[in-house]
């Protein structure tokens, strides 16, 4: 039997006629890595939250220490950045396509926005409530953000206030995320409720327009979805 060749290489191995051992060596983004498993050790407490930026050479990592820190995954995986100033526990972060920028919620019910060019927050976005879920408008004008009120906020950047309200979720918010060309709005509740809102420039306001239910939201916009009897779902959430 033949064995398999080199690391970083993919290999066909069978006995069936007509195919004969070969290799394609990997040119993946592990082909960068120093190892293909990297421990990055910069926290001393629980991590919640972990998100590579769009080029894939950054990670943002949120914890129960207040911090965010920001490694690179290639090379020696160095911690070049820490995001100070939080009062609370961070949750989550998304980055933004264009710009350096992180948005990040709070366990107090504060979203920052933060621009890894000057190293510090440019926008701070109170709320009464615990935020839950957020996201980013990628022509970084505009972010999105929910609580335990069961609504979510659009934030006007430039006007640094809220311009719009979507309500309809009977229960927490606990994800969000837009499509790719920035149409629509999908959100998942805690009431095993998606909404899908309209978020076109001239759409009329709180305009959702369809609402699944019974279901879990497992990965956005490619339609799966988790149930409790054990089975997952592909759905056409425009169709």
């Amino acid at each position: 039997m033949q064995g398999f060749p080199s690391e970083n290489a993919l290999s066909v191995v069978g006995p069936r006629p007509g195919m004969e051992l070969s290799a394609v060596p990997y040119t993946g983004p592990r082909a960068l890595l120093e190892s293909p498993i990297m421990l990055l050790a910069s926290h001393s407490s629980a991590i919640y939250t972990m998100k590579f930026n769009p080029t894939g050479i950054v990670i943002a990592s949120g914890s129960y220490e207040r911090e965010i820190f920001l490694c690179y995954v290639h090379g020696d995986c160095k911690n070049f950045m820490v995001l100070k100033g939080h009062k609370n526990v961070v949750l989550d972060l998304q980055w933004t396509i264009g710009p350096p920028l992180v948005v990040n919620r709070f366990d107090d019910g504060i979203a920052k926005l933060w621009d890894m060019r000057q190293t510090g927050v440019i926008h701070t976005f109170p709320d009464k409530y615990q935020i839950t879920a957020i996201s980013f408008f990628d022509a970084s004008d505009k972010i999105f953000t929910s609580g335990i009120d069961n609504d979510v906020k659009v934030w006007d950047l430039r006007r640094n206030e809220v311009t719009m309200t979507l309500q309809g979720h009977q229960d927490m918010i606990t994800n969000m995320q837009l499509s790719q060309d920035h149409s629509y709005l999908i959100t998942n509740g805690m009431g095993c409720k998606l909404c899908i809102w309209d978020m076109c420039p001239y759409a009329p306001q709180n305009c959702c327009v369809k609402i699944l239910e019974g279901g879990i939201l497992v990965d956005m916009w490619t339609g799966c979805i988790g149930r409790a009897s054990r089975i997952i779902e592909v759905a056409d959430f425009l169709g």
